[in-house]
């Protein structure tokens, strides 16, 4: 017996307690990965290397491996906070030098509208065009739209309705008088909005006409913006189109699908509708413009797509996050910070968006906490304390045998 071994021992036994101390330290540390400390038996190699009988002069601590195990997820009442759920890493960078990877996603929105972590590295994804397109291929920083969203003129409105077939004809048709509800059958209101994202109230009124062919199956439509007749004059309205429908009361055909408002065509869209004995009612009623808008919010989906929402109700998608994974992620450089960087180890980042291949899913409004087993790291402390006591043992107890060979006479 030497002092070689004991001391060895002590020396690895030693980095094991700090390996479970750092992962008792990082127990509360979002998106850190509990490390383990790996051993390895230390030989005296003979010059011949034909040795069988050699005694081993100790240990040595061969690697200290991180566990890339999932954390449990944990939900929160912020949004832009994320978690992988599965593989991958978030990729933070400033967009020019080699980007780090991190597993903690407690993401903040700066001044100039970059995510950023605690580290004011910024998140890297896919931008997106102005009219919310995702633009593939080099991941940049994230950047929301400082500014607001445009107004858009309404080109289209759809109505899905039902027109009560037991209505009566309208005495006198196509003449209407607007304040005289004996005038038509049913009427319904929208909003649309003009080129500068000005509202326009537009009501459509149906008049359940007499004239033949089919009197039960034709309506004369009229309409109204801001009170002002769209087809005609106001004295003298006309019909801005006629819908038709078959005896089992689905849609036939409407004599127009579209109509002028202030100089620009507005299309209709009646195709859904059906007349039917029940009480008229609308099922659906969509334009497709809208108003300006200032940002209001910002949600992430699972797939790493970032919304933008608006004052108006608009959303529109400004981004996807993208991930990487690792052939190796056991060779990736500790930075601290809750960072690692790629190593020749770890091999190249294989980046690509939330869901695709072997990449984990995005759970927005959650984090991922640390993946650190208290329980199992106290268990382990004990143990490594006794490994040590036993490895100052043989230590001691070598003492004892030098000391009796010196003291013979």
């Amino acid at each position: 017996m030497s002092f070689q071994q004991g001391l060895s021992g002590l020396n690895a036994t030693s980095k094991s307690l700090d390996v479970i101390g750092n992962n008792i330290a990082n127990a509360g540390t979002y998106g850190a990965k509990a490390s383990r400390a790996e051993f390895a038996d230390v030989y005296a190699a003979a010059l011949n290397g034909s040795g069988t009988n050699d005694i081993g002069i100790g240990t040595r601590v061969a690697a200290v491996a991180q566990q890339f195990s999932q954390g449990t997820i944990t939900t929160t009442d912020n949004p832009m906070d994320l978690a992988i759920s599965g593989g991958g890493f978030f990729q933070v960078g400033d967009g020019v030098n080699p980007p780090n990877y991190t597993r903690n996603g407690q993401f903040k929105i700066d001044r100039d509208g970059y995510i950023v972590n605690n580290d004011g590295k910024k998140l890297l994804g896919y931008t997106a065009d102005a009219t919310g397109v995702i633009q593939p291929g080099r991941s940049v920083p994230l950047q929301l739209p400082t500014g607001g969203i445009t107004p858009a003129p309404t080109t289209k409105v759809a109505l899905e309705m039902n027109l009560d077939a037991r209505k009566p004809a309208i005495a006198g048709a196509p003449a209407i008088d607007f304040d005289d509800a004996k005038t038509y059958s049913s009427a319904t209101s929208l909003t649309v909005f003009d080129p500068l994202g000005r509202d326009i109230a537009l009501t459509y009124y149906f008049q359940k006409s007499p004239s033949p062919p089919a009197p039960d199956n034709t309506w004369n439509v009229f309409a109204t913006a801001d009170g002002q007749t769209v087809a005609g004059t106001q004295a003298a309205p006309t019909p801005i189109t006629t819908l038709g429908f078959n005896a089992d009361g689905t849609f036939n055909q409407s004599s127009s699908a579209d109509f002028q408002l202030d100089g620009r065509t507005l299309g209709l869209d009646f195709s859904k509708s059906t007349q039917f004995g029940s009480a008229y009612g609308i099922t659906m009623l969509t334009q497709d413009g809208h108003t300006a808008g200032q940002l209001t919010s910002v949600s992430v989906d699972a797939s790493g797509i970032v919304n933008a929402k608006y004052s108006n109700g608009q959303s529109r998608p400004a981004g996807q996050i993208e991930i990487a994974t690792f052939r190796n992620p056991q060779g990736l450089q500790p930075l601290g910070n809750n960072a690692w960087a790629s190593t020749h180890a770890s091999g190249e980042p294989v980046p690509g968006t939330p869901g695709a291949g072997n990449l984990g899913l995005l759970q927005a409004g959650a984090l991922e906490e640390s993946s650190v087993d208290l329980t199992g790291e106290l268990v382990n402390m004990i143990t490594a304390q006794r490994v040590y006591q036993a490895n100052a043992q043989t230590i001691k107890t070598q003492d004892q045998v030098m000391q009796t060979l010196v003291n013979l006479r």
